[in-house]
C-alpha cells in the first residue's frame, strides 16, 4: 500500500476508531442491517394496529418507539455517510449516538428486567389474549417482534459505538444533564397523553403512583448517565485510550482526523 493510500485510510477514521467509518464496507453493512430492522419494526406497527393506534400520541407515547425513532434517524445518518463518505453527516450520526445509545440500553435494561419481575408491569392488559383453559394469559407478542423492538436497537448501536465511531468526549455531568432532560421531557409527555387517554403506556407508571414515577424517572436518568460513562470505559478497553485525550466532540472533521 502506497503512502497516499495509507494517508487516505487514516483520514477516514479517528486514530482510536477500530474500523473505517464512514465506508462502503462493514460500516455500511451494519448500518444497512440496522436500517432494515428498524423499518421492519415500524412496518409491524402499521400492519398490526392495536389500542394505541387510536390513542392520543399514537405509539410515540412509548419510550420504546421514541427510542426506535431516534435510532432510525441515527442509523440513517450513518448509512448516508457511508454511501456518500461525508464526514459531516458522520459527525451528525456520532452526536445523535450520544443520545440514543444510552437511551436504547436503558430501554433494554428496564423492559427485560421488569419482564423478569412481572411482565404485566410493561405489557398492558389489552396486549394479551386469554388461554382456553384457566385464568392464565398468553402474551400476544411474537418473540422476534419483541427482540426487534427491545434488543436489536441497543445491539446495533453498541456495535456502531465500539467499532465504527470515534471515542465520546462527553463527561459525567453533561451526560447527567442530557439524560435528565430526556427523562423529564418524557415524563411531561406521558402525563399529557394520560390526560387524553386515561391510561399510561406502561402499567408500572399506574402501579407506582406519583412518588414512584418520580423515582423511576430519576433512576432512569442516573442509569443513562452511568451507561455513558461505562461505554467510554468499555471503548477504552476495546480500542485503547491513546497517548492523548480527544480534543473535540465525536466526529469533528478536522480535530478527529477527517479532512
Amino acid at each position: 500500500m502506497g503512502y497516499s493510500a495509507v494517508a487516505q485510510s487514516l483520514q477516514r477514521k479517528h486514530p482510536l476508531q477500530r474500523m473505517s467509518s464512514p465506508s462502503r464496507g462493514f460500516s455500511a453493512l451494519v448500518h444497512l442491517l440496522g436500517f432494515a430492522s428498524f423499518l421492519w419494526s415500524f412496518k409491524y406497527m402499521h400492519e398490526n394496529p392495536n389500542h394505541a393506534n387510536e390513542a392520543y400520541g399514537w405509539h410515540f407515547q412509548y419510550l420504546t418507539v421514541l427510542g426506535l425513532s431516534l435510532s432510525l434517524i441515527t442509523i440513517t445518518c450513518g448509512l448516508i455517510a457511508d454511501l456518500t463518505l461525508s464526514p459531516r453527516i458522520f459527525l451528525v450520526k456520532n452526536l445523535l449516538s450520544m443520545c440514543c445509545t444510552p437511551l436504547e440500553v436503558l430501554i433494554s435494561i428496564l423492559y427485560w428486567g421488569l419482564r423478569l419481575i412481572d411482565e404485566h408491569l410493561v405489557i398492558p392488559d389489552w396486549a394479551v389474549i386469554p388461554l382456553n383453559a384457566g385464568d392464565c394469559l398468553l402474551l400476544n407478542i411474537p418473540a422476534m417482534t419483541d427482540i426487534s423492538f427491545h434488543a436489536v436497537p441497543s445491539i446495533i448501536l453498541m456495535i456502531d459505538l465500539l467499532f465504527l465511531s470515534p471515542p465520546w468526549t462527553i463527561t459525567i455531568l453533561p451526560a447527567l444533564g442530557l439524560s435528565s432532560t430526556i427523562a423529564v421531557g418524557y415524563w411531561f409527555w406521558i402525563e399529557r397523553c394520560f390526560q387524553y387517554n386515561g391510561w399510561y403506556p406502561y402499567p408500572i407508571f399506574e402501579v407506582a403512583g406519583f412518588e414512584g414515577r418520580v423515582g423511576i424517572f430519576a433512576l432512569s436518568a442516573v442509569v443513562m448517565a452511568l451507561s455513558t460513562g461505562t461505554f467510554k470505559w468499555v471503548y477504552g478497553h476495546v480500542n485503547g485510550s491513546g497517548t492523548s485525550k480527544a480534543q473535540s466532540r465525536p466526529g469533528a472533521i478536522k480535530q478527529n482526523g477527517h479532512f
